[in-house]
């Protein structure tokens, strides 16, 4: 294995994204092409290039471990329920590989074709508006928890078929897998045993609502897939319920995320919210800016199956990668402006739903659901700005990016940072 100049460059100062770098993990990584990363243990790829490389070669990289490993050893009962709690050798689509990957993502395509998004943009609408009128005529609130959070979740759960008394529930199961992948050495081993039973739950809970759609097909995607299918076919349930949890985790925490991004980040820049109510800056250039300036989902890991070179660094066989998709939207190889937040700069380039075969499915619905978010509050709530005090924070969840709050005022007297 070799080391890097760029590695040698950060030894005594190692890339930290739960705590130095947690806010602002942009300035260290700029410049920075392939350095080993004690903390993760992974090679860390910076570059935009070098990540397309990577994702358009599935022969010498695997994606069946591309999600946070804890970095301590759990107690063996819990690492037994975080093994098995999706069903006994159960993968989910992101985790598949080549050939077994298309077999599955070829199904699941049909829940997000154009056609199927654009008839369920008038439910996204619906979603928006509650909420907008829930919030009512508060003068300041939470934009997170009050809006972000429960508009992604409730949109995905109602494109699924999940019952609206479940939400909660899918959430406090989303945030518990978190925890156990990235538990640390001073997780306490009580609470992560509960952590685990309620990944059991939620794997049971899953396989409850395939068991009802095999019997009882209703107007939602869970549905669709056991029983309308791609040219007559369709997925078993099994393979259903294993993908259940995925796209309710996904489905909601990354669209929350990008939306506390697009509005933080526009309403901190010159001319604020006012520039979107009046159309000065397109919607659609917003999300792409907002999804290329802090990725929702700040990279992914990948392994290689055999002695690689990337971004001219010798990898050997079952190195670990973790391909900085955030990163690659602040190359300046690839962006004119790369550190400034600008809505229509080009934006398209960005790899924030991936590359390759493990492209985001969702990708258009993530789109339209941001589109909807943004052109609903805009019609709704003209008067927006943030609230004084202090910036937001990140919280600890790497490779996520998730604010822990976004105060905003009514009054549009807010001024950022």
């Amino acid at each position: 294995m070799s080391i890097s100049a760029d590695s040698e460059q950060v030894q005594g100062r190692p890339f930290d994204p739960y705590g130095a770098h947690r806010d602002d993990p942009y300035t260290f990584l700029a410049g920075l092409g392939v350095f080993y990363a004690p903390l993760l243990d992974a090679w860390c790829v910076t570059r935009r290039e070098d990540m397309v490389a990577v994702l358009r070669d599935d022969r010498s990289f695997s994606a069946r471990d591309h999600n946070p490993r804890p970095a301590v050893a759990l107690p063996d009962d819990v690492n037994q329920m975080f093994r098995t709690w999706r069903g006994a050798g159960a993968v989910a689509v992101g985790s598949l590989d080549p050939p077994a990957h298309a077999k599955i993502r070829d199904v699941l395509n049909i829940g997000f074709t154009p056609a199927r998004v654009r008839a369920f943009e008038p439910t996204m609408r619906a979603v928006a508006a509650d909420l907008a009128d829930r919030i009512g005529d508060a003068p300041e609130f939470d934009f997170i928890a009050d809006f972000a959070v429960p508009f992604a979740l409730e949109v995905i759960g109602r494109r699924l078929g999940v019952p609206d008394d479940y939400l909660d529930r899918c959430r406090t199961w989303s945030e518990q897998r978190i925890e156990l992948m990235m538990a640390q050495g001073d997780a306490d081993h009580d609470r992560l045993r509960e952590f685990a039973r309620g990944l059991m739950e939620f794997g049971e809970f899953a396989r409850s609502l395939v068991r009802d759609r095999v019997a009882d097909p209703r107007d939602d995607l869970i549905s669709e897939l056991l029983h309308d299918g791609k040219a007559g076919r369709t997925l078993t349930a099994d393979e259903v319920a294993v993908q259940i949890p995925t796209l309710i985790f996904a489905g909601h925490m990354t669209c929350a995320e990008a939306l506390g991004t697009i509005f933080y980040q526009q309403l901190r820049s010159p001319g604020g919210w006012a520039r979107v109510v009046d159309r000065t800056i397109p919607v659609g250039d917003l999300v792409e800016e907002g999804l290329r300036f802090d990725s929702p989902l700040a990279g992914m890991y990948r392994t290689a199956t055999r002695d690689v070179t990337v971004g001219g660094i010798r990898l050997t066989a079952g190195s670990r990668l973790l391909l900085l998709y955030g990163a690659a939207g602040r190359d300046s190889r690839a962006h004119a402006c790369p550190a400034a937040f600008r809505p229509g700069d080009g934006s398209s380039g960005h790899l924030a739903f991936g590359h390759g075969i493990h492209f985001c499915l969702g990708a258009g619905f993530a789109r339209a659901e941001l589109r909807v978010a943004v052109e609903v509050l805009a019609a709704r709530m003209p008067d927006l700005g943030l609230a004084p005090g202090r910036p937001p924070r990140f919280r600890p969840v790497f490779p996520l990016r998730a604010l822990t709050e976004l105060r905003v005022t009514r009054s549009g007297g807010g001024s950022g940072p």
